[in-house]
């Protein structure tokens, strides 16, 4: 149960979604009942259907950043960035046309301090520090960083979507992007929301389900491969999250009358969990969430999700695993590799209840 390899399982390339589904409620959604394991097979709009008119529907409203930077060094080699603290601008801008940001860089050559990279439009980063894989990078722009970052950033799709860079991303912009995204900050999308279109939340709240929101700025530490053979053994990077006060209060409020409290996805799951004291009461804030869920862990406050088929060997597969047990995800896993479910984050989704 605790080792890497336990948390294998084969799926063919041809299942790993290149493409959203033409309608964002076009997905297929599998349902999964954790108490028994049984599995039905329906289309996402029949969430509606599967929710209940008490229910409490958690989202999480982060908005990805196209923080995906192609340029070139004083060298003339190539170099691409990634920008993965953006959420946080405000405690560290100095002021509107420079920002220190933490990076991930791709190089042919680790880019030492001092390293200066140029991008269009007259945007230039220089390297002031590296730590653990991390560059802590200053960037100067000719005008608005948020504007310019925003004309030419690119989406930060996973490096299981294949994209041409030279093409342009205006589709992802979109649909990589949930309908209900506000807080810009994350490097990749809570895809679980990726289904949910307005029309669908209308409905849900008129048939009594209460839709309130957190906010969690997913970040490198969602992705970060699992290095260990024992999975106790891996350490959650930071994300930054917070959780307004009216939200703590319709979730405590519910907690308190029994009534269902439901994720939408794992970004969702973990700040809400995160959030819960030792009382069972979810504590309104702001702060870094570092919590690994694996099983064996005791959930405190969630009670059903909405989630997307993740990668094997992955921190996401060990959350749901602790949620529904290990061989129950694995079998259904299996079954929707046989149904040919769409893989990942433009793929298709779970309820699990």
């Amino acid at each position: 149960m605790y080792t890497l390899d336990d948390y294998h399982y084969h799926l063919p390339e041809a299942l790993i979604a290149q493409i959203p589904a033409p309608n964002r409620d076009g997905s297929r959604l599998l349902h999964l009942r954790r108490d028994d394991g049984a599995v039905s097979h329906r289309q996402f709009h029949d969430i509606l259907n599967l929710l209940r008119p008490s229910d409490v529907l958690v989202v999480n409203d982060t908005r990805v950043i196209p923080g995906r930077l192609h340029g070139r060094k004083e060298t003339g080699g190539k170099a691409e960035l990634l920008v993965l603290d953006y959420g946080e601008t405000d405690a560290r801008a100095q002021d509107d046309r420079k920002r220190i940001y933490h990076c991930l860089v791709k190089a042919s050559k680790q880019a030492g301090a001092g390293t200066r990279i140029f991008f269009d439009q007259g945007l230039v980063a220089e390297v002031l520090d590296f730590s653990d894989g991390i560059y802590t990078v200053k960037f100067s722009a000719p005008e608005s960083f948020d504007g310019l970052l925003h004309r030419i950033g690119r989406m930060p799709l996973p490096p299981y979507i294949k994209r041409n860079d030279t093409e342009p991303d205006e589709s992802d912009r979109m649909r990589y992007q949930t309908v209900y995204a506000r807080k810009q900050g994350a490097i990749a999308a809570p895809t679980a929301g990726l289904h949910f279109t307005d029309a669908i939340l209308s409905r849900i709240r008129e048939k009594g389900v209460t839709v309130t929101a957190v906010t969690l700025h997913v970040g490198y530490g969602t992705f970060v491969p699992v290095r260990v053979d024992d999975i106790r053994d891996h350490r959650m990077h930071e994300e930054w999250f917070s959780i307004p006060e009216n939200t703590a209060q319709i979730v405590n409020q519910a907690k308190t009358e029994g009534r269902r409290l439901l994720a939408v996805g794992t970004t969702s799951m973990r700040t809400l969990e995160y959030a819960t004291g030792p009382d069972g009461v979810i504590n309104p804030g702001s702060g870094r969430c570092d919590l690994f869920i694996y099983p064996g862990y005791t959930f405190k406050t969630v009670d059903a999700m909405i989630t997307n088929f993740h990668l094997p060997r992955s921190t996401l597969l060990m959350l749901v695993s602790a949620f529904a047990g290990r061989e129950i995800i694995l079998d259904t896993y299996k079954a929707a590799v046989e149904e040919k479910y769409r893989f990942f984050s433009y793929g298709d989704a779970m309820f699990i209840e």
